[in-house]
């Protein structure tokens, strides 16, 4: 009997407790949030003004009410972001947001209702807005890019990773209006693709092999320009005295 009254003293007090904690988590999420209730993590060159200004978030708002995946998608559109994470908290109370940044690779500019808008690019071909990355970040870029849209985002990609993967050294990448594409190498100079895609990574290899074979034999000086388009015959143009 002794022991009965025990245990029912302890489901009481768990009652009691568990009503207690959920009125209390209830009242949290009811809380206001303000802008000191902000903390962001994974990245210090954004603030709680950024957020703020690159989203639909209007303070103070109740927490409940809070659409983190709304947030997130605008964030990363907004702020260049490769990922970001937005969770509400009662303990401790606010919202966190965890950034993870892109990291720029190559200057370049991108056509936006015909109009012109520098910025930098990531390795997967990604367009960072000026705004959205740090000057230390910036010191080691030697690529430029022209005339990217967001359908070239691939190809770009590819040809940004490359330069991890070979010997030669991209100087500039241009995508006309009509789509051809034109590389610079440093010492193969304007190496023009074309207009298929499917075949960037052949050419890709095809340019690393020219590379190469014109080191070796001390030619690359008298090069003008290689046509790529075909990339089972490079026609290769040279200076003329």
């Amino acid at each position: 009997m002794k022991n009965q009254k025990i245990i029912n003293l302890r489901s009481f007090l768990f009652l009691i407790l568990f009503l207690f904690s959920t009125s209390l988590i209830s009242l949290r999420t009811l809380k206001m949030v303000n802008k000191q209730d902000i903390k962001i993590s994974g990245s210090k060159f954004f603030s709680t003004n950024d957020v703020m200004s690159n989203s639909s978030l209007k303070l103070p708002v109740r927490l409940i009410f809070l659409k983190t995946n709304f947030l997130e998608k605008e964030l990363k559109q907004n702020l260049s972001l490769k990922n970001v994470s937005v969770t509400r908290q009662i303990f401790p109370f606010g919202l966190k947001v965890h950034i993870k940044k892109r990291t720029p690779l190559a200057y370049g500019e991108r056509i936006l209702n015909d109009e012109k808008i520098l910025g930098f690019f990531d390795k997967d071909g990604i367009f960072i807005n000026k705004e959205n990355a740090e000057e230390t970040e910036l010191s080691t870029l030697g690529i430029q890019v022209f005339g990217w849209e967001e359908k070239f985002k691939k190809i770009l990609s590819k040809i940004l990773v490359s330069q991890e993967k070979y010997e030669f050294e991209i100087v500039t990448i241009t995508f006309l209006p009509n789509g051809f594409l034109t590389l610079e190498e440093r010492d193969l100079k304007t190496l023009f693709l074309g207009f298929n895609p499917k075949l960037i990574n052949y050419q890709l290899q095809i340019i690393d092999i020219l590379k190469n074979q014109f080191k070796e034999n001390k030619l690359s000086e008298k090069i003008d320009s290689i046509d790529l388009t075909d990339p089972n015959k490079p026609k290769i143009k040279v200076f003329k005295p």
